[in-house]
């Protein structure tokens, strides 16, 4: 919406070189722990989550190389499969690195791309800051480092990349700044366009809060520039509408999809994320994924995500720096208008309070849970606009403390003290400042566990004779959000060459509402609470009989279960169900083929 600062046409590069380089040094790190054993290492906060991942980069590679619709699968949930677009699907990544993931797999696939999106976030921040906000190549690094590293996003690492590819959403913000410029309303329209209608494969949500966030800056600089408001208003209008309708026409069908194609949905069962509010001390603790980081403090309050988790130090200087800047500079006023709605809009339905929630009303109180396109959201996500705020804050401070950001005052003598000497003692202070408040905060390697490798009959084809067209191999357990994580990787690491019942998803119940997992089958539920149970209850005729319908509802061909801590008991349970196994390679199989 405002000018950018004039700078020099041509920019040293080795500057810009160094910063990515640096960047891609910090997403290396944060990966490190799967890299001692990609093969056979899971995210230890959410293994889950990452599974499910993995198997993402799978379908990518199995839409691609077969030439199947990404939007909707079969190989998982068979026979009623999965709606892609009403999952977090990450088409817009999957896709693309199809081809390396046929070569590399999808746990290789995994563990490079997550850094990479963290290193690639921070580089495309820095470049808009250093492009359109900011003269001081320190000041862009220390923002772009922010919001590509931010806690809230480091702990959303831990198996969910789709809330770090968050690359494109500083190339939306500039271009939504820039669409009042005179004469280029059709090329920053329908470069917004191009770029949101990507943005849709990617993740809607982080799409949303960036809409609301422009929608907050833009009411913002209209509020304190009116005059320059009304000059602009037809181009930015205009550029508006040229960019929605590109982007709708990119993705009207994909979005029609999400909400009308097979297995959509309306909401989630209850509204169960409407009750995820942060809690006012997070904003002031360490996250547990920094150096100063404490595990211990996360089980008090850490109720929900970490999506602040600034610590002290960070809340400290930022509040000074709003302070100080924010009667000279309008971009620091606009900060903190986002700093104070988002931090409200974050609190949920109730004030929580150090993991105590208090009988005050907080927004999300008189929020409809039905509210479209916010039904599904999490309260708490909104503070991530509060975390990319405070990243341009810092770089607007370091530049300040720079001297770029402003004009140049003559230095004037006097005989009780040298104001050049003075102004670089501050300089020094708010640098130092700013460095200590950020060096708690570096991430640590992202905690990995171990997991067991898949069956060699599952690795090595052996269930291929067993396995016809048409027909599914059931996994015990059967994959769920809570029980049967190893039996999901089965189908990801064969790259989905088999379908499979259940999974790990969000589909439809019986009145269109969203829940996790497939609807639980009588067999599917026996197997779960025998697991839990670590015993089998005596069985009956009609469990028997249950058993076959459920293995033909779900197409079965065969029933695998390999290795797992309950392998006694669900053979004891699947072999008074289906009868005395075979042994083959190293599974406990029964073929069904002639029975169902």
């Amino acid at each position: 919406m405002a000018d950018p600062p004039r700078r020099p046409r041509r920019r040293p590069a080795r500057a810009d070189v160094l910063a990515i380089g640096a960047y891609v040094v910090l997403g290396v790190l944060v990966c490190l722990n799967y890299w001692g054993d990609v093969q056979h290492r899971v995210s230890s906060h959410l293994p889950t989550d990452h599974s499910w991942f993995e198997w993402l980069f799978a379908h990518g590679a199995y839409s691609v190389r077969h030439l199947e619709n990404p939007l909707f699968t079969a190989r998982q949930n068979a026979p009623d499969g999965v709606n892609m677009m009403a999952n977090t699907s990450l088409l817009g990544v999957t896709l693309p690195l199809a081809p390396l993931t046929l070569l590399l797999g999808p746990q290789v696939m995994y563990a490079l791309y997550l850094g990479a999106a963290l290193s690639a976030t921070a580089a495309t921040s820095y470049w808009v800051l250093s492009r359109r906000l900011v003269r001081s190549r320190g000041a862009a690094f220390v923002g772009g480092a922010f919001l590509g590293f931010a806690p809230g996003i480091v702990h959303h690492a831990n198996g969910q990349p789709n809330f770090v590819s968050n690359f494109l959403l500083p190339l939306i913000v500039a271009r939504v700044l820039r669409l009042g410029e005179p004469g280029r309303w059709r090329r920053n329209g329908i470069a917004l366009g191009l770029l949101v209608a990507y943005q849709i494969f990617i993740n809607e949500e982080m799409l949303l809060l960036t809409a609301l966030a422009c929608l907050v800056v833009v009411v913002a600089w209209v509020v304190q520039r009116p005059r320059a408001a009304r000059e602009r208003a037809g181009t930015f209008l205009a550029a508006v509408g040229l960019g929605g309708g590109v982007a709708l026409l990119l993705a009207a069908y994909p979005i029609w999809f999400q909400f009308n194609g097979p297995q959509s949905y309306r909401g989630l069962q209850g509204g169960v994320f409407h009750n995820w509010g942060e809690d006012l001390m997070a904003f002031v603790t360490f996250a547990r994924d920094t150096v100063a980081g404490d595990e211990a403090v996360e089980k008090t309050i850490g109720l929900t995500e970490q999506n602040t988790w600034f610590g002290w130090p960070l809340v400290l200087v930022a509040l000074v720096a709003l302070v100080l800047l924010v009667r000279r500079s309008l971009p620091a006023r606009i900060l903190a208008v986002l700093v104070v709605v988002f931090s409200v809009a974050a609190i949920g339905p109730k004030v929580r309070f150090g993991g105590v929630e208090t009988s005050i009303d907080g927004p999300w109180a008189y929020v409809p849970d039905d509210l479209p396109l916010v039904e599904m959201m999490m309260p708490t996500r909104l503070s991530l606009v509060v975390a990319a705020a405070v990243g341009v804050l810092l770089a607007l401070a370091w530049d300040a403390l720079s001297g770029r950001g402003r004009p140049p005052v003559p230095a004037q003598r006097t005989e009780s003290s040298s104001p050049g000497s003075r102004r670089r003692w501050l300089r020094l202070v708010g640098y130092a400042a700013i460095v200590a408040a950020l060096l708690p905060l570096l991430p640590r390697p992202l905690p990995a566990q171990q997991i067991d490798p898949p069956p060699h009959f599952i690795t090595a084809g052996g269930w291929r004779p067993y396995v016809p067209d048409g027909r599914t191999l059931v996994p015990v357990p059967i994959p769920s959000n809570v029980h049967g994580l190893p039996t999901l990787r089965w189908s990801a690491l064969t790259r989905q060459e088999f379908p499979i019942p259940g999974g790990y998803f969000i589909g439809p119940n019986e009145v269109g509402e969203g829940v996790f997992g497939a609807p639980n089958r009588p067999t599917s539920t026996l197997i779960y609470s025998t697991m839990d149970a670590n015993k089998v209850s005596p069985l009956t005729d009609e469990n028997r009989r249950q058993a076959l319908d459920d293995l033909r509802f779900w197409k079965a061909s065969v029933v695998v279960l390999g290795a797992n801590p309950r392998e006694a008991v669900l053979r004891e349970l699947m072999t008074q169900l289906l009868g005395e196994p075979q042994r083959v390679d190293d599974v406990w199989l029964w073929d069904v083929r002639d029975r169902v």
